[in-house]
């Protein structure tokens, strides 16, 4: 049985989630064959047989069917919106009104292309980081399991009177050996009430802060969610889609919960008449005079769609550019931290050596 229209499906957990890359060819295959005037059909019956993706697959056999019945590509589509996004769907429809529809998959395809090339940047930028801190970590745990016990024998031995440094190391080797899974259970207990946190509404609204707030982190969020926001606006404008549903739709594409907020109170604002140079304005530590200037001189103009697209390319190269020389920004940082644990396990772990060595 056919799902109703715009219902939403849910396929075997086998088949979940259609990959980032995957959307991107399944648009840069439609904007060609629309453009060579294949049938919307023959193009998808084509692009189904290419796709290895198991979903994406089933998606298309569903999707193909119900075009063929009557409807539009975008009514077939609205059932696997959590696969493809209110965005691309408004969009698809916005095109088969306006009869733009190889220009509308033209700019899904660069749209998606761009923030598939910034999360990528993100990931590879932080992969170092995250390699240390995870060597760090597992280097200073296998210290004070294995090694600090067997050293805590041998002064034990001795009967000299431990500095207060080898006395703290030996105390929480103690206790991390004696109480592993007290230790384990409230690590654990502490990332789950973190994570249940941030997921809700008023924990998520004080760590997207502090994240915003952060000296490093900070700038770079602000820069992906400016170069979303311009990047999404730009399109939906060249679709032809009213501004206020571009505002509205746009907030719930960005990840930072404050640009969401703003972009929702903006679109209010537009409906009053108010322009979105003077929207944004209230929100000076999320929209930087920059972007604020380019939105005045595009509505003036009325190339708004074009400012914004210059705009979007301005800041994925400021996030490209910061993301290349992240590593080298935080390894001095990372060196500093692993010299004070090392040194500091060392120095404890030598004192009393030193003692030991006097004593004899």
């Amino acid at each position: 049985m056919n799902p109703a229209r715009g219902q939403k499906v849910k396929l075997p957990f086998l088949t979940r989630k259609i990959k980032t890359t995957q959307k991107i060819f399944l648009m840069q295959q439609l904007r060609i064959m629309t453009k060579a005037a294949i049938p919307l059909t023959t193009a998808l019956k084509t692009i189904q047989n290419q796709t290895v993706g198991k979903r994406l697959k089933i998606i298309l056999t569903e999707v193909t069917s119900k075009v063929e019945q009557g409807q539009t590509f975008s009514q077939a589509l609205r059932p696997f919106e959590n696969d493809f996004g209110e965005l691309m769907i408004n969009m698809i429809a916005a095109g088969e009104a306006s009869g733009r529809l190889e220009e509308v998959f033209g700019q899904i395809h660069l749209q998606l292309k761009k923030d598939y090339e910034i999360i990528s940047r993100v990931r590879g930028a932080l992969m170092y980081p995250a390699v240390v801190v995870v060597a760090m970590v597992g280097i200073g745990a296998g210290m004070i399991v294995f090694v600090i016990p067997k050293l805590t024998e041998i002064f034990k031995e001795t009967n000299i009177e431990l500095p207060l440094p080898t006395r703290i190391l030996i105390a929480i080797s103690d206790f991390i050996v004696n109480h592993g899974l007290i230790v384990a259970a409230g690590l654990i207990t502490a990332i789950s009430l973190f994570i249940w946190t941030i997921h809700r509404p008023k924990g998520k609204y004080v760590w997207h802060w502090i994240l915003l707030k952060s000296p490093i982190i900070g700038p770079i969020i602000q820069n992906i969610n400016l170069a979303r926001f311009s990047r999404t606006v730009s399109s939906f404008l060249k679709t032809d889609i009213p501004i206020v549903k571009t505002l509205s739709t746009t907030s719930r594409v960005l990840g930072n919960v404050h640009y969401q907020n703003a972009l929702m109170s903006a679109s209010e604002r537009v409906v009053k008449g108010i322009t979105l140079k003077e929207s944004l304005d209230i929100y000076p530590k999320l929209f930087n005079p920059t972007i604020i200037q380019m939105i005045a001189v595009g509505e003036q103009s009325g190339s708004l769609d074009d400012i914004l697209a210059e705009a979007a390319e301005f800041y994925e190269n400021e996030v490209a550019q910061t993301m290349t020389t992240l590593p080298s920004l935080l390894e001095p940082i990372l060196m500093v931290v692993l010299g004070l644990g090392v040194g500091g396990m060392a120095v404890a772990i030598m004192l009393p050596l030193y003692t030991l060595a006097q004593a004899f």
